[in-house]
């Protein structure tokens, strides 16, 4: 079959920048798809069938598939590709069907007008994401450019810029970029008093940390009082080491097993945009430590499971790679992690029991991987003087599942 479904970019300007391609494609289509304001764009005099985009998204798709074979013709904003409906409809048609055609994106667009450079900024979309997801990006001097969801981000952002320490931020809110209702509005985050924003707006910001603010850093490890916790987290040092062991990579699943506070998990999700944790806790009062640290920290997308494992792990999808912090001794705890884990996943678990150790050793025997023991003394004063305090020795196996 082939290219039955174009996808164009359109800026605010409306028509008049597309190329004599995007205009061929539109042109020709048989079927128009976009949102109302992308639609009342074309001339009152079009009579073709016009499909608004409804909510949820997913039934239009639907619908623009069982029209495969026509010709369609999608109306995006700006690049499709750029968390754009365009990224949408690839993931279910393949691109021998489809031609992309975008305009200049709200990324150019913005860059342009507070005079950034790509490279130097970082990009963030809000729209139908949590806007705590905004905590993980946020170091002095960063420069953001965020898509917002609505006329309400910007206020929300400019909340959470003050309660993190970020009061002396400067936000730029771009309305409408590249039409003739565009505006700009310059403000900082902890005098924020506008209220008549539009919908369609990008932010950028400037970080300014207040003065004694220290960022919290992606890479392993934050420090034990960065979160809310009853005792059982793993500690500092002992979690950069266990996350060295993880190794997480893009787009990977962890199972954080016996989760306690959440920290490993949650660590392990800001390594990476695309990395995602499933904190498995059977204690009922942990459940909200692990949900206030994962929004604090920037990766509101943790999802929570309640229950005792083996059991709770029942018909969670397949991780990458699974992390034991507590239950080890539980049984059938291991057997149902290594089933469950595919060939070529890593299975990483901590004990300070001697039963833990016993267990663990059992199966290092059959499976082999790596055995580690760690030890860590931190300087604490003892009256007058000072003298070493240890932490409990930690023992670690670490096993890959055989291809």
């Amino acid at each position: 079959m082939g290219k039955w479904l174009s996808v164009v970019g359109i800026g605010e300007d409306g028509f008049s920048s597309l190329t004599p391609i995007a205009i061929a494609l539109v042109n020709q289509a048989k079927v128009l798809v976009g949102g109302e304001r992308h639609l009342e764009m074309l001339p009152k005099t079009d009579v073709r069938p016009k499909l608004v985009w409804a909510s949820p998204i997913g039934e239009t798709i639907a619908t623009i598939m069982s029209m495969r074979g026509q010709s369609v013709c999608v109306l995006a904003s700006g690049d499709p590709m750029f968390y754009g409906v365009g990224v949408t409809l690839r993931r279910k048609i393949p691109l021998e069907e489809m031609t992309i055609i975008p305009t200049l994106g709200t990324l150019s667009l913005a860059c342009a007008r507070v005079g950034w450079s790509f490279q130097e900024v970082e990009t963030l979309s809000l729209c139908g994401r949590p806007v705590e997801l905004l905590s993980a990006y946020v170091y002095n001097h960063a420069k953001l450019l965020i898509l917002s969801a609505d006329k309400n981000t910007p206020s929300q952002v400019a909340a959470i810029l003050q309660s993190s320490g970020y009061g002396k931020s400067k936000l730029i809110i771009l309305e409408r970029m590249g039409g003739n209702q565009e505006r700009i509005i310059t403000s900082m985050a902890n005098s924020w008093n506008h209220t008549e924003i539009a919908d369609l707006n990008t932010i950028a910001v400037e970080c300014v940390a207040d003065k004694g603010i220290t960022a919290l850093s992606r890479v392993s490890s934050l420090p034990d009082n960065a979160y809310h916790h009853d005792g059982q987290i793993t500690k500092k040092e002992i979690r950069s080491i266990t996350l060295a062991a993880l190794a997480p990579l893009p787009g990977q699943l962890l199972w954080d097993v016996g989760a306690g506070c959440g920290s490993v998990g949650i660590e392990w999700m800001r390594t990476h945009d695309h990395c995602r944790t499933i904190a498995i806790e059977q204690d009922a009062s942990r459940l909200k430590y692990i949900a206030d640290n994962a929004s604090s920290l920037g990766t509101p997308q943790l999802r929570i499971i309640f229950g005792k494992a083996p059991l709770a792990l029942q018909n969670l999808l397949t991780p990458n790679v699974i992390f034991i912090g507590g239950g080890i001794t539980n049984k059938g705890l291991l057997e149902t992690c290594w089933q469950a884990l595919p060939p070529g996943g890593k299975l990483v678990t901590n004990v300070v029991t001697v039963e833990g150790e016993m267990k663990i050793f059992d199966w290092y025997k059959q499976l082999g991987g790596n055995l580690t023991r760690i030890a860590v003394q931190k300087a604490e004063p003892i009256g007058n003087f000072w003298g070493w305090k240890a932490i409990a020795p930690i023992t670690q196996w670490v096993v890959v599942k055989p291809n």
